[in-house]
């Protein structure tokens, strides 16, 4: 079941949530207890990305109107033409947050070094990817897209002779439509943010979930996130962790003694099994 929060800003809970393998219920379980423990993020921030724990900022209202830190199906403001293109495929006006448009699973916001920054999150657990998509949808897709993917108006590099077709591969095309739109975000400066970043989040036993799947881009590595970052106009704007990497030393830290620190220990075993817990960062 959905947690109350999902029917209040009405969020879509995914059909397949309720199944122990849900990627969006693994994020849940991890995150959302921390909604309103601001230090708990700070320290995971500061491992993510390698900085000073920061001072971290409400994203929006919790229950009962408390402040939250974490906001779930983030979809910020409508820069990548989805709200338009979704009123003509279907009839309906306006976007829905986890539904029919681009969001990040999660969304942190933090003070550091006198600005406000955003970090989006996506969240993997056993997902895997081979197949094209769809070629019926890419004309939808150049429509939407077209204009927002590559420099100066997007965040990949142009210099490298990819098209927009070359992202219409899992994970490539997820991961393309939600840096643009951290960058347009960055650029709209949306909620007061100077800068805002991708956190790609998974376990690191999914090696499936690393391959290249697209042709074009198989030459520029074998890890399909490095891949990616090394894409961009600006690499790090794009922080790929595994989930026991960033997780296992803040329960450690905390101790079984915390309840959210104990449940993730005994739900998520894998969490005990990674030998790189000392480096989140899988890739430079």
């Amino acid at each position: 079941m959905p947690p109350p929060i999902f029917s209040e800003r009405r969020i879509t809970w995914h059909l397949a949530a309720d199944h122990a393998l849900s990627s969006q219920a693994c994020c849940l379980n991890f995150l959302m207890p921390l909604a309103e423990r601001p230090e708990v993020l700070s320290r995971l921030v500061s491992l993510a990305l390698d900085i000073p724990q920061p001072q971290m900022l409400p994203v929006e209202a919790g229950p009962e109107g408390r402040p939250w830190y974490v906001a779930f199906e983030w979809i910020g403001g409508d820069y990548l033409n989805e709200s338009r293109s979704a009123a003509k495929g279907s009839g309906v006006g306006g976007r829905t947050r986890g539904a029919n448009c681009t969001s990040a699973d999660a969304c942190l916001a933090f003070q550091h070094q006198g600005r406000r920054e955003t970090l989006l999150i996506e969240w993997k657990y056993t997902e895997r990817y081979g197949a094209p998509l769809a070629p019926a949808g890419h004309e939808v897709r150049i429509s939407r897209y077209g204009n927002l993917a590559f420099a100066p108006d997007g965040p990949i590099r142009s210099d490298i002779g990819l098209s927009l077709a070359d992202f219409f591969y899992e994970p490539f095309y997820q991961l393309l439509r939600q840096q643009m739109l951290a960058f347009q975000m960055q650029k709209a400066h949306e909620e007061g943010a100077e800068r805002v970043r991708v956190l790609h989040i998974a376990p690191s036993a999914n090696l499936a979930l690393r391959k290249v799947t697209s042709p074009a881009l198989r030459p520029f590595g074998r890890d399909a996130f490095a891949v990616f970052s090394g894409l961009l106009q600006t690499r790090d704007d794009f922080v790929s962790c595994s989930t026991e990497a960033l997780f296992r030393p803040l329960i450690d830290e905390l101790g079984l003694d915390d309840p959210w620190a104990s449940y993730l220990d005994q739900r998520y075993r894998f969490l005990t099994a990674d030998s790189e817990t000392t480096s989140p960062k899988l890739h430079p």
